[in-house]
């Protein structure tokens, strides 16, 4: 799940707290964030029916980063630091360019479904890149779950796979790593300023790579203007990369981090329906348990962390 992207799919781990608090519309607010995060992978299936992978990915952030830059501009944000020019680089790297790119590739030939399941892990990933950046020492029981969940989706992908790992599990794991790595630094940016101004700076400094990437895709990937595929285009342009992070920081700036990690967990199930709800795809046993079983693992990895 993208958020992301889409994000698309896990978002940043901590925020600007600014805001005045406001439960019931910060909880409101986190899960809409969250919802529109589950529905990342059905729209990017959807997209890949009238696009190709680098032409809906290009296009992609090329259209968020127009409606990023103009909200930018008509709230006369001023330019980030020099010294923060650094951490959004990697931000877009791993939010705008490489969770979007390598999920997209993996769902070419990946269900939904085996997607959600898998990259379900990312918020112990995170967790983890967490650590190393920051320098904290995470608890025994922390690591225990963390080494649990990566073992359920591991046997997962390896029996869905037949007792090897497939290009869209590399693609799906490699993702991961670069998302996690984003996130981390996007977390530490928000602290700084806005969470929406973190992603809305990173889609605009990706734009002298995506524009002509947009270009020489769409003239050598075909496109076939679909209701799906424009629907899924524009869902994962405004809600999953934009608008989706707009409302979560805003929840959590109002709730906090950690009551709204709680209402992330219920993600993987959520792009599970949705991946029969909307793409009509056959959900085997294992996948629904193994996204359950990670789910217990990331609610442990929360409750150590205090």
């Amino acid at each position: 799940m993208r958020a992301q992207s889409s994000a698309t799919t896990a978002p940043p781990i901590a925020v600007a707290t600014s805001e005045p608090e406001r439960p019931g519309c910060g909880t409101l607010q986190a899960a809409l964030g969250v919802a529109a995060f589950s529905l990342t992978f059905p729209a990017t299936a959807w997209g890949l029916e009238g696009f190709g992978p680098w032409s809906l990915v290009a296009v992609r952030s090329v259209l968020a980063a127009v409606i990023a830059g103009g909200c930018l501009l008509a709230l006369r944000v001023p330019l980030p630091a020099r010294r923060h020019w650094a951490g959004l680089a990697v931000v877009g790297a791993g939010v705008v360019l490489g969770f979007p790119l390598l999920t997209t590739l993996a769902l070419e030939t990946s269900t939904t479904a085996h997607a959600a399941v898998v990259v379900g892990l990312l918020p112990l990933t995170t967790a983890l890149f967490s650590a190393l950046r920051v320098g904290t020492r995470p608890s025994r029981t922390f690591w225990i779950a963390a080494l649990a969940g990566a073992a359920a989706v591991l046997a997962f992908t390896v029996q869905q796979s037949g007792g090897a790992l497939t290009t869209a599990d590399l693609y799906l794991f490699a993702a991961l790593l670069v998302c996690a790595a984003g996130y981390t630094e996007g977390g530490r940016l928000a602290r700084i300023m806005p969470g929406w101004q973190v992603i809305g700076w990173a889609l605009v400094l990706c734009l002298p790579l995506t524009v002509p990437v947009a270009a020489l895709a769409l003239a050598h990937e075909p496109v076939h203007l679909t209701g799906h595929s424009v629907t899924g285009l524009l869902w994962v342009t405004a809600g999953s990369q934009f608008v989706g992070l707009v409302v979560w920081y805003r929840g959590m700036a109002a709730i906090g981090i950690p009551k709204a990690s709680q209402l992330q967990l219920a993600q993987p199930l959520l792009t599970l329906v949705w991946s029969v709800l909307l793409l009509g795809e056959h959900l085997t046993v294992a996948a629904p348990l193994t996204a359950a079983a990670v789910l217990v693992c990331i609610a442990v990895t929360q409750r150590s962390r205090g």
